[in-house]
């Protein structure tokens, strides 16, 4: 009798999830899609967008979508970067920075950005 060789079990996949409200979580992507550097957007549910973002060193972070000096919904294409030790990103339209942490302008102290929990599941 041939005994079949075991194969390896794959690990399931992690997935990342933001709170659009206080009580609750929606999925967002596949943690594997956020690339290090890099940004996505994800369509929350009353139509508003989110950027998601992993730094280098594998951190998760998810704030408004909307460029509030443009309106354009655009921080998710922005450069990330740090200040002082604090996560950013930088606008790719007029280049104003948003700590990722906080959502407060790095650039302008009246302004800031709306900041989502973000958890792996």
């Amino acid at each position: 009798m041939t005994t079949l060789p075991t194969l390896p079990t794959l690990p399931t996949p992690t997935t990342l999830e933001l709170s659009p409200t206080p009580d609750s979580w929606m999925p967002v992507c596949e943690e594997t899609r956020l690339t290090p550097g890099r940004g996505l957007a994800a369509l929350l549910p009353d139509g508003r967008q989110a950027a998601v973002f992993r730094d280098r060193a594998g951190r998760a972070y998810a704030i408004d979508n909307r460029d509030p000096f443009t309106g354009a919904q655009v921080l998710s294409r922005g450069l990330i970067g740090t200040a002082d030790g604090r996560p950013f990103v930088a606008s790719p339209l007029l280049k104003q920075r948003f700590d990722l942490v906080t959502g407060r302008c790095l650039d302008d102290d009246e302004v800031s950005v709306t900041v989502y929990p973000v958890r792996l599941t």
